[in-house]
């Protein structure tokens, strides 16, 4: 990795050196990167010292820690990155040091074969990306990432070049946050370490959204791109969320729940939600990596749930906790306008989530519960719109949400929260039941894409072991 930049910086410097070019060209730091390069620090520090503590005894373990140095490294590099080679070759680099995590246990099958596919995925993804910075290059004849972004406002509206540029980005982000189909790999590298897991699940798996945020005006260029991203994303996001409230696994729900966090995100991408956008990585990134670092207690957890007892909610106690969320918010809303009624929905779901359980237990102590709950979710609106206010003079001015997006993503919202309610408490009845062995199955959908892939990129899981455990070996000499 470090000879590959080093070659690149030598094959690139001296042909800017007579066209005065400055490192500023090169690399850039600027508000939006400060707060992703912190936390990627935060993620560095706390994976880093879980994988030192996780792997005590593994005779690979320095095998492991280089390989995790390497992607971490990749990723700063990426994150700095001004200029459209520099910042493929950081793509590309990230990638193929996540690849030698990916295959820490070479001997699974199943960990070979996630692995294959994320690898023609991420050559997949590469592929396009090179291909969209060679049009945006083509076009303004600059290869300065913050040069292109300011020449956008001024380009013709009707550009075919930049259009194609703008589709490509977005595949290279669904391909890169795993949205459906091409999200099989993400679901069975739970083979991997722990530690491998919650770096990719909160941290590498937000490339895509970093990606679109990077090139936010030619993403708001682009309506044809805005609406294949927001189609896409907003059907992976459904149908992800759904398939994850069927599953037992912890990793697997929670890699269920990357899916469609990460499909969440594109939407409001889409939506040009550019704040709520890096808010939502932010938290899902954090929270992630707390659930997967922390999911050898989950059973302790289970146990727990259970000797308690669960009540089962009635519909009123839905109703009531859902016109209790939307005053709440309509109060807010006085004081702090939202952006876009999606936005809203989601909150109102969110603080209906929070309220019902208050309501299920008829006890003297209820109207306690209720009311603490309603602190809680008074609590966490004032910190979502606080955030949201720090984060506001980071990102780049959002273009205007549209309003059949604007309501498409409104109603695909209540459909899911709707439909989440009668999988979890009407499972029993016959259509309900059809609908959840399909979405347990995952809609059968890796199956499907497992299949292609072999037929494009055939594979032996044993001859790749054996050939892992060479180069293993022969490192080690």
């Amino acid at each position: 990795m470090y000879f590959t930049y080093t070659i690149a910086l030598r094959t690139i410097a001296p042909v800017y050196s007579g066209s005065g070019c400055t490192m500023q060209m090169l690399f850039t730091i600027n508000s939006f990167k400060l707060v992703l390069l912190a936390l990627v620090a935060l993620l560095a520090v706390v994976i880093w010292r879980y994988s030192a503590t996780a792997l005590a005894g593994e005779t690979d373990k320095p095998r492991f820690m280089r390989a995790l140095a390497a992607t971490l490294a990749a990723v700063v590099f990426t994150l700095l990155s001004n200029h459209l080679l520099l910042f493929w070759l950081g793509w590309v680099g990230i990638s193929l040091a996540l690849q030698q995590l990916l295959l820490f246990y070479p001997e699974r099958p199943r960990a070979q074969l996630a692995a294959h596919k994320k690898a023609l995925s991420a050559r997949l993804g590469e592929t396009l990306l090179a291909l969209a910075f060679a049009l945006l290059y083509l076009q303004f004849d600059t290869a300065s990432i913050s040069q292109i972004n300011q020449l956008l406002s001024s380009a013709d509206a009707a550009n075919p070049m930049l259009h194609s540029a703008a589709v490509l980005l977005v595949l290279v982000a669904l391909l890169k946050c795993a949205q459906l189909p091409l999200h099989g790999w993400l679901i069975q590298v739970v083979e991997a370490p722990t530690p491998v897991s919650a770096l990719l699940h909160a941290g590498i798996i937000n490339l895509g959204g970093i990606l679109l945020l990077l090139f936010a005006p030619l993403l708001g260029y682009s309506a044809i791109a805005s609406s294949l991203l927001l189609i896409t994303a907003l059907v992976s996001t459904v149908l992800a969320a759904l398939i994850m409230s069927t599953r037992i696994s912890i990793k697997v729900r929670l890699a269920w729940s990357t899916v469609a966090q990460m499909g969440l995100m594109l939407v409001e991408i889409a939506l040009g939600l550019y704040t709520l956008a890096l808010l939502h990585l932010l938290a899902h990134s954090c929270y992630k990596a707390y659930a997967f670092l922390h999911s050898g207690n989950a059973v302790n957890h289970y146990l727990a749930a259970q000797l308690a007892g669960q009540t089962q909610p009635r519909a009123w106690h839905w109703l009531l906790s859902l016109l209790l969320a939307a005053g709440l918010l309509g109060l807010t809303q006085l004081l702090l306008p939202l952006a876009s009624l999606s936005s809203a929905v989601l909150l109102v779901l969110a603080i209906t989530v929070l309220l019902a359980p208050a309501l299920m237990n008829a006890d003297n102590r209820r109207m306690q519960r209720l009311l603490l709950a309603l602190a809680y979710a008074i609590g966490l609106l004032a910190l979502y719109f606080s955030l949201k206010t720090l984060l506001q003079p980071v990102m780049p001015t959002p273009h205007s949400i549209s309003l059949a997006a604007d309501l498409l993503s409104s109603i695909a919202f209540a459909g899911l929260f709707i439909l989440a309610l009668l999988l979890r408490y009407q499972s029993h009845h016959k259509t309900m039941n059809k609908v959840f062995i399909w979405l347990n199955a995952g809609g059968y959908l890796d199956e499907w894409a497992t299949r292609i892939t072999l037929k494009i990129w055939p594979y032996s899981a044993r001859q790749a072991a054996e050939e892992h455990k060479m180069a293993a070996l022969q490192e080690l000499k």
